[in-house]
């Protein structure tokens, strides 16, 4: 049942597989910046999509890729700190997704690579008794907008997903 929601079609929320993964609020970072110890370090990215860094302060990370995101840290180091800085950054842990409805365990969960609606269901105790378990409704975040659709037990689940199993009509 979707609650009068008008739901996106599947192919709508198919198009954040494909590309370079983007950060967003919750990722936590590793940041190395060759031969600067000091600076080299895991940061994570704050609810305003930001990572404070020592020496240039707050940066943006939310929507960028990580080669983006260290080429935006290499220019604010180059303006007057280091020259010619090599930065590297690399996803330490992913922000979590969520599931609600008719499973077990409810609530927020640690993203792991290759996790699939089917998957986030068994790490949130299995379907209820009541559930629909033929397929999960998944909201997820594309270029700042939100996009819902119904998808199959095998879709893949990303980050910051969050998945409604609906309860079955008798």
């Amino acid at each position: 049942m979707t609650s009068g929601r008008k739901l996106a079609p599947v192919t709508m929320l198919e198009p954040g597989l494909d590309g370079p993964y983007h950060l967003d609020s919750g990722d936590k970072l590793r940041i190395t910046v060759f031969e600067q110890a000091s600076l080299t370090n895991t940061y994570t990215v704050d609810q305003a999509g930001y990572i404070a860094f020592p020496l240039i302060g707050n940066v943006a990370a939310r929507g960028l890729t990580t080669q983006e995101l260290a080429r935006a840290l290499a220019r604010g180091l180059s303006g007057g700190y280091l020259r010619n800085p090599d930065v590297s950054v690399e996803v330490d842990t992913y922000r979590p997704f969520f599931i609600m409805g008719e499973v077990r365990n409810p609530g927020q969960y640690t993203y792991v690579d290759g996790l699939t609606a089917q998957t986030a269901v068994a790490i949130a105790g299995g379907f209820t008794a009541r559930a629909n378990d033929g397929q999960v409704e998944v909201t997820r975040r594309l270029n700042g907008k939100s996009y819902t659709g119904l998808v199959p037990l095998s879709a893949a689940i990303r980050p910051g997903d969050v998945l409604r199993v609906p309860l079955r009509l008798f």
